[in-house]
């Protein structure tokens, strides 16, 4: 069965977009620990992160770090976190996470958002691409 984020690639579930390729999609965490908190994914259904081919575990920390930088100039923060856990979602990503204090990383602590927010932080990193 195809997970989640292959639903959101596919079109079936909406997402916040921040960015995309023929090959990789960024999209704001529904459910994040900061304004901005963005998960980049292959389009590619791969469970593990070191279960990718050599060459799409380039592209996507190429990708990520694109994203980040573009999200550290739209979101003011003091730095970018990043981490692959992956025990949520069967589906490779990165968590790039504004951080502003050591908890902003430890996913226990959620930020409310409306939609107009999501949709507002989604075109501020984009248009900072």
């Amino acid at each position: 069965m195809a997970s989640i984020f292959t639903k959101i690639v596919n079109g079936d579930i909406p997402c916040y977009k921040v960015a995309e390729t023929e090959d990789f999609l960024a999209f704001l965490d529904v459910n994040p620990n900061a304004k901005g908190h963005t998960l980049c994914i292959p389009k590619k259904e791969v469970n593990k992160l070191f279960d990718l081919d050599e060459t799409t575990y380039n592209a996507l920390m190429q990708f990520s770090r694109k994203v980040a930088i573009a999200l550290e100039k739209a979101i003011p923060c003091k730095r970018v976190g990043m981490s692959v856990i992956g025990l949520e979602v069967p589906h490779v990503h990165v968590h790039l996470i504004p951080l502003n204090s050591m908890d902003d990383a430890r996913f226990i602590s959620k930020v409310a958002l409306t939609e107009e927010e999501f949709n507002a932080t989604a075109q501020a990193i984009n248009k900072a691409l």
